[in-house]
């Protein structure tokens, strides 16, 4: 056997190696596209909905939360403000939201018997009922729990887990498959016309590698509202400290109830439980003679500058706090404070400057992730991420559906050395620990793929 001989099997072992591994690559990329695409089509288009969720809100519920700003009148007291919202719709108040901005209503939470929880709207200058909504009721509310999938209970939250996984290796395998290999087309430029597959072809691979790292980040950072990997991390990010973060405990009582049970809160705040008011053994406050009241719980949340829009958790038992909690956009306001009911002193004051290292850097990329970071910018970078991750959607199912063999599924062919896989399963292992539903998921599509295999080769005999 000649040297020239030798030299030609070595270069056509590479050749067949790398398309193997090509095979290989685009195997469990149409894997991933096929369990991923139709939930990244719905979270786009309702994340693209959500990013703009106060300006829609107000437009849809104008009647309800905007109000004509008073240029002289003084807004009536909070008090007076529950008053009329219980007049008008009976029950027991629990919660008191300050207006975001002088042309904003006033939103009180009442828990009735016959329609369970109320969102009752009033105007703070005149003290008129506007209507009611039921609570988390506004039409962004709604858009945010389909994004969630939280109307479809716990097992259909946790494909949103396993989608975010399987994004990231899709947008790994997609980056392989996009890499230029002395192509012309198809890696910044798209190709041909609309009724050509290279025109798809090129659109799915331009826009992916474009908005790939967006997928990611968008992925990496939505984990931690997952129920299970996200509420782990949550748990170990706490640690033992009564789910608060460093630096702020402090020796008052703790009840069993936490923050995130009574109140919107921060991702890194879910744990934290609720101090206690001190109660005396004496008539006055056994009877709630001392009680400090709503209005001068929400003086003294002003006092400490709480960042307009805060709401005020009102205390139902003798036991409880006034809980003044805001979210702005703006990371650095915000806010949790506790107050005793009885004589108005702050049990817990916590803030974003409060928070560890882990529960900083998380709090900050769930804002980007919501597109408040930034303001207008980050909205509208996020809203053409969106509308990528659609194209990417549809390009890949004209794609698929033009290269499809007639009456098949169209998986890409399994390479002539299936010992390719090997490398490839073992990275998708360890993303798998990483991410327990994702690895559940990967055991799943393994055992689907080797029946389709089986299915084919008997039917090819």
């Amino acid at each position: 056997m000649s040297d020239m001989t030798i030299g030609r099997e070595s270069t056509g072992a590479a050749v067949r190696s790398a398309s193997d591994f090509y095979r290989a690559v685009w195997r469990w990329h149409f894997y991933a596209g096929l369990l991923v695409l139709p939930f990244l089509l719905s979270l786009a288009v309702t994340g693209a909905l959500y990013l703009f969720r106060d300006e829609i809100d107000n437009l849809v519920h104008a009647d309800l939360k905007r109000v004509v700003a008073s240029q002289t009148a003084a807004a009536v007291s909070p008090s007076t403000m529950v008053s009329a919202a219980l007049a008008a719709y009976p029950g027991t108040a629990i919660k008191f939201t300050d207006p975001s901005d002088p042309r904003m209503s006033a939103e009180i939470t009442i828990n009735t018997e016959s329609q369970g929880k109320l969102a009752v709207y009033v105007d703070p200058y005149t003290g008129k009922v506007l209507g009611s909504l039921p609570d988390r009721g506004t039409i962004m509310w709604t858009v945010r729990y389909i994004h969630s999938l939280k109307y479809f209970g716990s097992f259909a939250r946790s494909l949103i887990e396993i989608s975010a996984g399987w994004s990231i290796l899709l947008v790994g395998t997609g980056i392989y498959l996009w890499w230029p290999r002395k192509q012309t087309g198809g890696v910044l430029s798209i190709r041909g016309t609309p009724k050509r597959r290279v025109f798809w072809r090129d659109t799915h691979a331009v826009t992916g590698i474009f908005v790939g790292g967006f997928i990611v980040f968008l992925a990496v950072t939505g984990m931690p509202w997952s129920g299970v990997w996200g509420a782990k991390v949550n748990e170990w990010a706490n640690g033992n400290n009564f789910g608060y973060p460093a630096g702020v405990r402090v020796a008052v009582p703790m009840s069993d109830e936490h923050i995130d049970h009574v109140a919107k809160t921060t991702w890194s705040l879910e744990q934290a439980q609720i101090p206690q008011s001190h109660v005396s053994q004496s008539p006055e406050h056994l009877h709630g003679g001392t009680l400090i009241g709503l209005d001068q719980a929400v003086a003294t949340f002003n006092q400490l500058g709480l960042h307009h829009g805060y709401a005020v958790n009102i205390p139902v038992d003798a036991m409880g706090v006034y809980t003044g909690s805001v979210y702005p956009d703006d990371l650095q306001q915000q806010r949790v404070v506790h107050l005793d009911q009885y004589t108005g002193k702050p049990l817990i004051d916590m803030s974003y400057a409060d928070y560890g290292p882990l529960g900083k850097a998380l709090e900050w990329s769930v804002n980007v992730h919501m597109g408040q970071e930034f303001g207008l910018a980050n909205q509208l970078v996020l809203l053409v991420v969106c509308m990528a991750i659609v194209l990417l959607v549809v390009s890949a199912g004209v794609m698929w559906w033009k290269r499809r063999p007639k009456g098949s599924l169209g998986v890409p062919p399994m390479p002539s050395d299936r010992r390719v896989f090997r490398g490839l399963i073992a990275i998708l292992v360890i993303g798998g620990i990483i991410f327990p539903l994702v690895g559940l998921s990967l055991v799943i599509m393994l055992v689907l793929d080797w029946i389709y295999i089986r299915t084919m080769t008997r039917r090819s005999v």
